[in-house]
């Protein structure tokens, strides 16, 4: 009788490990591999980005990019107003959204 119970406990717990593992499969898939690769993508096109691009920021703000350093960009924006943003603040390269595809 003993071993009956001790066989019950045993697959109880695999019960219980098995849902767990699947939940944690599907969110890996789900939520942080595309995470993942969207900041790559975003990290490569910052990298890309150079002086005299039309980028925009997370803000909406739309410029020129003027100067930049390792950090940050100086963005031209209406008027000859200069502003100065972190390079993660840009979310879109306007140059090449403007651009049509070939």
């Amino acid at each position: 009788m003993t071993a009956a119970i001790l066989l019950q406990a045993q697959g109880g717990g695999l019960g219980m490990i098995v849902p767990m593992v699947l939940i944690m499969v599907v969110f890996y898939f789900f939520m942080i591999r595309p995470q993942v690769r969207k900041a790559k993508e975003h990290k490569k096109m910052i990298g890309e980005l150079k002086k005299g691009d039309k980028v925009v920021t997370t803000a909406g703000i739309h410029g020129r990019i003027v100067d930049m350093n390792e950090t940050t960009f100086l963005l031209e924006v209406e008027g000859g107003t200069k502003i100065r943003f972190d390079k993660t603040a840009v979310s879109l390269d306007a140059t090449k959204a403007a651009q049509p595809k070939a």
